[in-house]
């Protein structure tokens, strides 16, 4: 297994705001892992350790103990791994279709109420949307391949990935699936049963009319109920039940396809939830500052590059590597987006994490692995080999990985 170290990248710039278009000049400050100043620096990078578990073009990942013995398995696209070799278990059979295997997600969850964790897939053209029945300890022992059982009919395709999100509050999550085509309607699929009892999935509609690259979900106005963002815009939440009203669409931003998932959360402490987002499909990784909402209601925001030095940031996730009790950034480049179609793809992938500094106000850069290791459309984070610090997991176009923290 090889190490990766990673040095300090600070990142600040003074923005000058209109509405809607914003003009933006950067400053771009490099600073040493061991610069004055910043205490996560002074501490130094965390290391961690590469281990692959395999090359094809699939772009989904999960964590859950699949065989139900205590420890945390990694499920991504034909195979899961079981822990603690992590060697390939059989799965599932995909189709690989135009570059791109067609699965946008893995989505673990015990569907049929068993007691095994099944998975959800999601995939980019089909518009049959299936869960994979865990076979259990017989079956999981003599390596076989997981029952396909049909959950809905979408009549949705144009798909850039999946969500399992808790749309209702019920401890159930729904399937959300995010389309590139605006034109496509945004659903959100409950978990049932269906007359006979078995898992299915029913539609609820939130908006007809519009969907867009890239999602998010979080409180974009601050009356307590969380919204969807996408590219275009977000979705208002009404109060009460969710489904029983359209959530209504506010147009109040056109960014550049932005991966997903759009982050949401008050970085600068005002009160406010900001959003971190990346350009999918192009170079730059950016933070929007929420002002206070102009007289008519409208939000405002205040746009801040963080890094623009590769392209295709299209996952995210926060979760705490350095284990300092605050979570960290952890994104990196999408290895052949658009298969080579992409500005940058030219360049090697790369995985960093990014601290946020609350008193500079800055994201502070390092490296998890550079050169090897991109991402797809899903990041998971856990504690893999049980050591006490949050290992990844990321599978894209450069293949499976599992990048174990060896802390600093």
């Amino acid at each position: 297994m090889t190490h990766t170290r990673g040095r300090a990248l600070r990142f600040t710039k003074n923005v000058k705001v209109t509405r809607p278009l914003f003009v933006v000049a950067l400053l771009f400050v490099i600073a040493s892992s061991g610069a004055a100043g910043t205490q996560q620096a002074q501490r130094g990078p965390v290391k961690f350790s590469v281990r692959p578990l395999a090359v094809d073009a699939n772009e989904g990942c999960a964590i859950a103990d699949v065989n139900r013995d205590g420890q945390l398995d990694v499920i991504a696209g034909r195979n899961w791994y079981a822990a603690p070799d992590f060697a390939p278990r059989p799965l599932r059979l995909i189709e690989d279709w135009s570059g791109y295997v067609q699965s946008n997600g893995d989505l673990p969850w015990d569907v049929n109420g068993d007691g095994w964790v099944d998975v959800i897939a999601g995939s980019f053209v089909p518009t049959d949307l299936y869960w994979y029945q865990n076979p259990g300890a017989e079956g999981l022992t003599k390596g076989q391949t997981w029952r396909r059982h049909l959950l809905a009919e979408t009549k949705t395709s144009e798909n850039e990935g999946t969500f399992l999100h808790d749309i209702d509050g019920d401890k159930v999550p729904e399937i959300v699936i995010n389309s590139w085509n605006a034109k496509n309607p945004l659903v959100a699929w409950q978990l049932t049963k269906d007359a006979a009892g078995a898992p299915s999935a029913t539609r609820r509609l939130l908006n007809a009319t519009h969907n867009s690259h890239g999602m998010g979900f979080g409180d974009v106005n601050g009356d307590g109920r969380e919204d969807i963002l996408v590219g275009t815009g977000w979705y208002e939440r009404p109060a009460g039940d969710p489904y029983a009203s359209e959530w209504t669409f506010h147009a109040d931003w056109e960014l550049d396809e932005p991966g997903l998932p759009m982050t949401v959360r008050d970085l600068n402490g005002d009160g406010r939830n900001d959003v971190v987002w990346g350009k999918g499909h192009n170079f730059g990784l950016f933070w929007r500052e929420s002002l206070p909402a102009g007289p008519d209601g409208r939000t405002a925001w205040r746009e801040h590059e963080v890094d623009k030095t590769y392209s295709q940031t299209h996952a995210f996730l926060w979760a705490d590597v350095d284990g300092d009790d605050d979570e960290e950034m952890i994104t990196g480049m999408r290895k052949w987006a658009h298969n080579g179609k992409d500005p940058g793809d030219d360049k090697p992938p790369a995985l960093y994490y990014y601290d946020w500094n609350r008193t500079t106000r800055m994201f502070e850069r390092y490296m998890i692995e550079d050169g090897r290791v991109g991402t797809g459309l899903q990041i998971r984070a856990a504690d893999l080999n049980r050591d006490g610090r949050l290992d990844l997991a990321v599978a894209g176009k450069s293949g499976t990985y599992i990048l174990f923290n060896e802390g600093r």
